[in-house]
């Protein structure tokens, strides 16, 4: 029986586009509308999105490439892919494993800041923002949200139960019916946001500020730039490879990564021309940091003509993109527990929402007073919340990263590349010398500048 056989009609995409708008919405997430738009602004704009832009196209789009890959080729989640193709190897085998791990782990501590966007989302509709247009109001707000124990819990298990209901009806019923709507909303809701953007006071200085010459770009932002342009595609934690193990022999590997790079691309760049106008309109600084999106922006859209609907339209485009990443996140040790040990989706499915759950317990308590908050960082520098982030995105990331570049560049074999990226041999010849030099050096430089040895 070959690796195509193994997948029933079900277990496929119904449409390229499908896969298109799923690997999309995993790559689209928090990551763009909310982490991209303030790493832009604390380094000063212009140079850094052109070197991000860069980035994409030859470290980003290639890795994309080589993970789809291998899903495409193996039809099969990731540990058992790895297995599949490299002869049963334990050293690949742990390769894999690592996808699976960091897809969970992130998950634990992600699904609480999407809960962050709900309750956002919920005080739009309900209209509980502070009165008034004091900073202090707004930055007390997401503090105490932070800090709320309860609240926090709530929205995790808001947040966790919607995902669960959505991987439970599988790849076709599920995440391609919800990813193909989600995402034609989701741009709707952009370009309606990006109009009125462009209509504010701010949207000129907006543009020179993103598209103009960086005084500010250093080494260091360099590398934040080529950081970002590897984790916002939602590569290295097995969620690709997974995705692409759901595509049909005939679909296109190049074609349609290209399109989901796109994508990708478009709504960090409009998240930028979105957030930008808002604040400078009236007159905040675009370095905000995290507090951008959750202090500065309804702070900002609150003193403008018709700010309470477009603050709900925003917070249900950061909700939605949430949603669309946590998707896939779910899926990936789902698939892996079909695959390997045969499960059923329903029993793998709700065995692994229920144990990410309660990891994110921890993460959901790190802004109280506890052991897991303050009681941590007096041990270790750091809440449980900042240390399961730096460990997926300065360890298991990177690693999950070099891994899938190692692997396609020097351990699939060339019939197998060819078979996959053949049809324009000056496009393959280009691709496996990026993925087999360029990226391993790239994801290195990435993980010692993380490390602080940079």
């Amino acid at each position: 029986m070959t690796n195509q056989e193994n997948r029933t009609a079900s277990n496929h995409w119904r449409s390229t586009f499908g896969f298109i708008a799923a690997a999309a919405g995993s790559a689209v997430g928090l990551g763009n509308i909310w982490k991209f738009p303030y790493i832009t602004g604390q380094n000063g704009g212009g140079t850094f999105v052109l070197f991000y832009l860069l980035c994409i196209v030859f470290l980003g789009f290639p890795i994309m490439v080589a993970e789809v890959m291998v899903g495409k080729i193996s039809q099969s989640s990731p540990v058992r892919a790895y297995s599949r193709l490299s002869n049963q190897s334990r050293l690949w085998q742990v390769v894999g494993s690592i996808g699976v791990i960091t897809g969970f782990v992130i998950l634990s501590y992600y699904s609480v800041v999407a809960g962050w966007t709900l309750h956002y989302l919920f005080l739009s509709i309900t209209k509980g923002f502070p009165q008034g247009s004091q900073p202090e109001a707004y930055a007390d707000l997401f503090t105490s949200l932070y800090q709320s124990v309860r609240l926090n819990i709530w929205w995790h298990t808001v947040f966790m139960g919607i995902t669960t209901v959505i991987v439970l009806r599988g790849v076709r019923g599920g995440i391609e019916r919800v990813a193909e709507w989600g995402m034609i909303a989701l741009f709707g809701l952009l370009v309606g946001l990006a109009i009125y953007s462009s209509t504010l006071p701010g949207f000129p200085t907006s543009l020179e500020f993103v598209f103009g010459q960086s005084a500010k770009f250093t080494w260091s932002s360099a590398l934040e730039a080529l950081g970002h342009a590897f984790f916002s595609l939602s590569l290295g934690m097995g969620a690709m490879l997974t995705y692409g193990s759901y595509l049909q022999r005939r679909d296109n590997i190049v074609t349609t990564c290209t399109a989901i790079a796109i994508a990708d691309t478009t709504v960090a760049i409009g998240a930028c021309l979105i957030l930008f106008p808002i604040t400078f309109s009236v007159g905040l600084e675009p370095a905000a940091g995290p507090g951008l999106v959750f202090i500065n922006i309804p702070l900002a859209l609150l003193q403008l003509p018709f700010g309470q609907i477009w603050l709900l339209v925003f917070f249900l485009l950061l909700s939605l993109a949430a949603l669309t990443s946590a998707i896939s996140l779910l899926e990936v040790p789902t698939a892996f527990l079909i695959d390997s040990l045969g499960w059923s989706r329903s029993m793998a499915a709700s065995c692994c929402a229920a144990l990410i759950y309660l990891l994110g317990f921890p993460s959901a308590v790190s802004g109280g007073e506890g052991f897991w908050g303050e009681g941590l960082k007096q041990i270790l520098g750091m809440t449980w919340f900042d240390t399961v982030d730096y460990l997926a995105s300065n360890w298991l990331l990177p690693l999950g990263g070099i891994g899938i570049s190692l692997f396609v560049g020097w351990r699939l074999t060339y019939q197998q590349r060819k078979q996959e990226l053949g049809s324009l041999p000056w496009l393959y010849s280009i691709l496996v010398f990026l993925i087999r030099w360029l990226i391993p050096v790239a994801i290195v430089l990435v993980m010692l500048h993380a490390l602080g040895v940079l």
